[in-house]
C-alpha cells in the first residue's frame, strides 16, 4: 500500500508532506527538548533545596564558612543526576550573623542545551546557538529551627493593681497572656517532631530580688566556702574572739571565717558562711520531761530513819531545739561587673560566685529574758528598724551603738527561748525574697515540661519592689549554656535564637532608709544588699552605684537616686546581652505617655530591646522596629499575640 502511495501521481500529497514536515519535525523536537528541560530543571531545584538543607545543617554543627561552601558545592553536584555540572553555576550566601541570625542562601543557574530543536531551527534558516536556554533559581533556608526564651516577669506589689480598662488585677491578666504564649509556640512546635527541642520556655520572676531555688545550696557556683567579697558585708566575726570565749570564737585565715573552740560541737573547725548561719541559729520549740525526774525529798527524819515529813520535786524539763529558718532560694546581686554579665562562676575568682541573702536582725529587740530567770537581759532600745527579728547581743558593758547591735554576730548564736515574741510577717534572714524560685528551660513540646511552665506562671504573686535588671541578669543566665543554668543550647551554637520578654509595670525601685545617725543602712535590705555599706577593696562605693555615670551620686541615698543608678545597670546588661546575640524583648504595662517617671521608664525599656529582624519602624521606615510594647491592661493579651509573631518570624524564611 505505500509503494502504490509512492507511485501515485494525483494530487499533491508529495509536496503537502513536504511541506508539512519542517513544522511537524519542529514541533516534534520543541516537545522533546521541552520535556527535557522541564526535567532538568526540577532536576536542578531539587538539588538546590536539598543543598540547602545539607548545607545548614554543616553550619549548626560548626563547619567553616570554606568547608560550608564547598560542601554545598560537592552535595549540589552530586545530586543533578545526569545534568553535566559544567552546565551548572552554584553561588552560595552564608548567613550575615553566623552565630544568631539571618538565612543561608543557595542560587544556581543551568544552561540548556537542546538535542534536536537546533537541527529544526536551521531547517527553517536558524541558529543553532540560538536556541539554547538559562534559567536561575534561588533557596534559602533559615537557620532558626529552635528557640529558647526567658519570661522575665514583674512580680512586684504593684502589679496587685487593677489592670486599666479591665476588672482584674494586672498580675492575673499577666498569668493569662503569658501562658497563651507559650500555648501558641507549643502549638508550632508540635509540628517540629524531626527537631530536638524546638522552643523552650524558662520563668524568672521577680520583684527586689530573684529566687533561683532552695536546693541549689550545694552547687559550684554558690559560695558555700564564704570568699566571696561581698559574703560578710554586714557581718563583724571580730566580736567573736577567743579572749570573749576560748571554746566558742571565729578565726580568720587567709581570708576565710572558721569555727575554733570545742563549744561548736562536730562543726568545730568549719567554715563560717550564711548557709552556716542558716544551720546554726536556733529557736527552744519545745520542752520535753526528763523521765523518772520527778523526786520525793525528805526534810526531816524520825529516829529509825524513816521519813518524818517531805515534799515532790517538780518534774525536770529539757528544751528541745530546731533550726529557726531555711534559706529559701534568693541570691545577692553579684558585684560589678558580674552584675550585669554571663560570666561563668568560678571559685579562682570568688566575686564571680553567688551568695545567698541573709537579711541582718536590724537594731531593736524582740525577746530579751535569755536565761528564763524572770529579769530581761538586754535593753528594749529600738531604733523603729523594719527587719528585727532576732535579739541583740545582751552582755555588753556599756550602751551599744545601732551599728554594733546589727553587726555583732555573737547574737546569732544565742537560742531564741521558748514562747518568744515571733517576728513580724516577712521579717527575718528571707527578708526580700518574695517570689517563687526561677523555673529552668523546659521542652513545651513535653505534655508534662510545658505543664511545669503553667504551674510556675499560676504561682505567681505580688509583693516587694522592682529591680528589673536582676531579673534580665538572670533571664540572660537561664537561655545561656554557662553555669549557673546549664539547659540552654551552646551560646555558639547556629540555627537557634535566644530571647529574653521582660515585662514590668513601673520603674526600678529600691527604698531609702533615713538612717545616717544609726545603723547607716541608707536602705532596706534587698539584692544590693544596703546601699550605705561597701565591701573589702570597694572603695567608698556601695554595690548599687559601681560602674555608673557621673549622673549618678555616689553619696545620695534617695529613691530616686536609687532608680536612675538601677535604670544605667539596666542598660548596661541589656547592651551586654545584645550583644552576646539575646533578643530583647520589652513590654511595659499601664505606663502613662505623660507622667514623668512613667516617661522615662519606657524610654529606658525602649532603649534596651532589640531591634526587629521583620519589621519596620512605623515612623520610620528606613530603620527597624524596637521590639518594645507600651501595654495596657486591656491590650496585654493581643501585644503577647504580636510577640507570638514575631517569636514565629524567628523559625520561618521570609
Amino acid at each position: 500500500m505505500i509503494g502504490k502511495f509512492g507511485r501515485d501521481r494525483r494530487g499533491n500529497f508529495a509536496l503537502v508532506t513536504a511541506i508539512s514536515l519542517v513544522p511537524i519535525m519542529g514541533a516534534v523536537a520543541l516537545a522533546v527538548d521541552y520535556a527535557e528541560l522541564v526535567r532538568q530543571r526540577q532536576v536542578t531545584l531539587n538539588a538546590l533545596d536539598a543543598a540547602g538543607i545539607a548545607s545548614a545543617r554543616q553550619i549548626a554543627s560548626g563547619a567553616t564558612d570554606s568547608d560550608v561552601k564547598a560542601y554545598a558545592k560537592t552535595f549540589f553536584e552530586t545530586n543533578l543526576a545526569k545534568i553535566d555540572p559544567a552546565n551548572t553555576a552554584l553561588t552560595v550566601t552564608l548567613p550575615n550573623n553566623n552565630t544568631g541570625g539571618g538565612t543561608l542562601k543557595l542560587c544556581s543557574s543551568l544552561t540548556y542545551h537542546p538535542y534536536f530543536l537546533p537541527a529544526a531551527a536551521m531547517l527553517i534558516g536558524g541558529s543553532a546557538n540560538s536556541t539554547q536556554f538559562s534559567f536561575s533559581a534561588c533557596s534559602e533556608v533559615r537557620l532558626k529551627n529552635t528557640l529558647e526564651v526567658a519570661l522575665v516577669l514583674d512580680n512586684s506589689g504593684s502589679m496587685d493593681t487593677l489592670g486599666s480598662g479591665t476588672g482584674q488585677k494586672r498580675i492575673d491578666l499577666l498569668k493569662k497572656a503569658a501562658k497563651q504564649l507559650v500555648d501558641t509556640m507549643a502549638a508550632q512546635a508540635q509540628q517540629m517532631r524531626q527537631i530536638d527541642r524546638p522552643v523552650q520556655f524558662s520563668l524568672v520572676p521577680f520583684s527586689a530580688s530573684v529566687n533561683v531555688g532552695p536546693t541549689h545550696d550545694q552547687d559550684d557556683w554558690m559560695d558555700r566556702d564564704g570568699i566571696s567579697p561581698i559574703q560578710h558585708e554586714n557581718f563583724d566575726w571580730t566580736t567573736m574572739t577567743s579572749g570573749n570565749d576560748a571554746n566558742k570564737y571565729a578565726q580568720n585565715v587567709n581570708g576565710v571565717w572558721y569555727k575554733r573552740g570545742a563549744s561548736w560541737g562536730d562543726t568545730k573547725d568549719q567554715k563560717l558562711t550564711r548557709f552556716s548561719l542558716y544551720a546554726d541559729m536556733t529557736v527552744e520549740s519545745g520542752r520535753e520531761e526528763v523521765p523518772n525526774s520527778k523526786q520525793y525529798i525528805c526534810d526531816t527524819y524520825k529516829k529509825n530513819g524513816t521519813c518524818s515529813s517531805g515534799h515532790w520535786t517538780t518534774p525536770q524539763y529539757i528544751y528541745t531545739t530546731s533550726r529557726y529558718a531555711s534559706w529559701q532560694g534568693c541570691v545577692e546581686a553579684r558585684p560589678s561587673p558580674y552584675n550585669n554579665d554571663d560570666t561563668t562562676p568560678d571559685a579562682a575568682n570568688p566575686a564571680t560566685l553567688f551568695v545567698p541573702m541573709f537579711a541582718p536582725d536590724e537594731a531593736g529587740t524582740l525577746w530579751r529574758d535569755f536565761n528564763r530567770d524572770g529579769t530581761n537581759d538586754v535593753d528594749s532600745l529600738s531604733y523603729n528598724y523594719s527587719n528585727n527579728w532576732w535579739a541583740d547581743w545582751p552582755y555588753y558593758t556599756g550602751t551599744p551603738t545601732a551599728v554594733q547591735r546589727q553587726s555583732d554576730m555573737r547574737k546569732y548564736f544565742l537560742i531564741k527561748p521558748y514562747g518568744s515574741t515571733s517576728a513580724a510577717a516577712g521579717d527575718g534572714p528571707n527578708s526580700g525574697c518574695t517570689t517563687s524560685p526561677i523555673t529552668p528551660l523546659k521542652d513545651v513540646t513535653q505534655a508534662a515540661e510545658k505543664q511545669e511552665i503553667d504551674d510556675a506562671i499560676d504561682a505567681m504573686a505580688s509583693t516587694g519592689n522592682t529591680n528589673v535588671p536582676e531579673g534580665l541578669a538572670w533571664g540572660w543566665r537561664t537561655v545561656s549554656s554557662n553555669e549557673p543554668f546549664t539547659e540552654g543550647r551552646p551560646n555558639t551554637e547556629r540555627g537557634n535564637d535566644k530571647v529574653i520578654i521582660v515585662l514590668t509595670d513601673g520603674a526600678n525601685t529600691y527604698s531609702s532608709v533615713s538612717d545616717a545617725s544609726y545603723a547607716k543602712n541608707r536602705s532596706t535590705y534587698a539584692a544590693y544588699g544596703y546601699t550605705g555599706l561597701t565591701y573589702p577593696g570597694s572603695g567608698s562605693v556601695t554595690r548599687l552605684f559601681m560602674n555608673t555615670s557621673t549622673a549618678i551620686g555616689k553619696t545620695t541615698y534617695t529613691d530616686s537616686n536609687y532608680t536612675a543608678a538601677l535604670d544605667e545597670q539596666m542598660q548596661t546588661l541589656c547592651t551586654n546581652a545584645k550583644n552576646s546575640n539575646i533578643l530583647v524583648m520589652t513590654v511595659s504595662l499601664d505606663l502613662s505617655t505623660t507622667k514623668t517617671a512613667d516617661k522615662k521608664a519606657i524610654a529606658a525599656l525602649t532603649a534596651c530591646a532589640s531591634d526587629s529582624r521583620f519589621r519596620k519602624d512605623p515612623a520610620n521606615p528606613s530603620k527597624p522596629a524596637k521590639l518594645f510594647w507600651n501595654a495596657t491592661g486591656a491590650t496585654l493579651s493581643d501585644n503577647f499575640k504580636e510577640i507570638a509573631d514575631e517569636l514565629s518570624n524567628l523559625r520561618i524564611v521570609g
